[in-house]
């Protein structure tokens, strides 16, 4: 159980405060289930009411600089995604990121990035399905590597983009 004061991933809502854990008071909501409100972060002026006995979305504590250094150096050893079609391709993406696991991101963001260094060098552009999935999985980890880190998220796709160019330097 989370305590008030964590800061937390709450699955594509990224980084969260847990700022109270109470039961609400909504018509149709039973009083005595315990909820997380949570706080997404940067954003004070809205609210996630999230069941404590939540089984549907991933809830996790949010990486340490420590995690977060480790992963990143992890990153020339973590193997792409594999999936021969377009469909089995986007499902194992979606799955992914669903999962809120950072090696995972990571894995799907290596892949994309991997396969657009591809097509760059055949002349043509990153597809809209490639594109559309780096840019969710992008997002549902720059965020926290970004205060684990304590960069500016903008700083984090540069940083990890350097680790993917040193990777093909090997």
């Amino acid at each position: 159980m989370f305590k008030i004061g964590d800061r937390v991933i709450y699955g594509s809502s990224g980084v969260c405060d847990v700022t109270d854990i109470s039961t609400i008071n909504i018509d149709g909501i039973p009083k005595d289930k315990l909820y997380y409100i949570l706080c997404p972060y940067g954003k004070n002026e809205s609210f996630i009411y999230a069941p404590v006995e939540n089984c549907k979305v991933v809830m996790r504590k949010v990486l340490t600089l420590a995690e977060a250094e480790a992963l990143i150096a992890e990153i020339p050893a973590l193997e792409p995604v594999e999936a021969g079609t377009d469909k089995q391709r986007e499902q194992l993406y979606r799955e992914c990121i669903k999962s809120c696991d950072c090696r995972r991101l990571i894995a799907v963001i290596k892949t994309l990035w991997l396969r657009s260094q591809d097509r760059i060098k055949t002349g043509k552009k990153i597809s809209a399905l490639d594109e559309r999935y780096l840019k969710l999985a992008e997002d549902a980890l720059y965020g926290e590597l970004a205060l684990a880190l304590g960069l500016e998220k903008s700083a984090v796709g540069p940083h990890i983009q350097r680790c993917m160019e040193a990777m093909l330097q090997v």
